[in-house]
């Protein structure tokens, strides 16, 4: 059998202002078209009933025209979630290696986002040093930034 890694998937309150938060900070990439889907097969396929959404597919940097994507989607209805925390079961963070974590953390701040943690670093045998931090995207989604040298 052959698998290949396609998406991410983010369900946002505002989904054309996160898109844009994504774009802009990180340099992802709409890839058209935009979605504006319902319908009995999305109910079936979701387990949502009256399933309804609109949204978006992000080109993540890095990997080219044919890479895996972002996709940040609203549905009609959301259902809130808890504060972010970076010890939660399930998904919990997106991660980008940058060249320079204080600057892309300041990029995000200056964009919306918040502080989860603080920039640290630490060697990691066979790998070498990691600088890394944690913080939110303006809807509470965890981001790593991680530098290696």
């Amino acid at each position: 059998m052959k698998i290949k890694y396609k998406h991410t998937n983010i369900i946002a309150r505002d989904w054309q202002a996160l898109a844009a938060f994504y774009e802009k900070v990180f340099g992802c990439v709409r890839v058209p078209p935009e979605r504006h889907l319902e319908g009995a097969w999305l109910d079936r396929g979701t387990g949502v009933p009256g399933a309804r959404f609109s949204g978006v597919h992000l080109r993540l940097p890095g990997h080219g025209e044919n890479g895996p994507t972002l996709e940040i989607y609203q549905y009609g209805k959301n259902e809130p979630k808890p504060p972010p925390a970076a010890n939660r079961e399930g998904f919990g963070h997106i991660a980008f290696e940058v060249e320079d974590v204080e600057q892309a953390t300041a990029a995000v701040l200056r964009h919306g986002g918040s502080k989860v943690g603080e920039i640290s670093s630490s060697p990691v045998e066979g790998v070498g040093l990691l600088t890394f931090v944690y913080l939110a995207d303006p809807e509470g989604n965890i981001i790593e930034l991680q530098a290696w040298k």
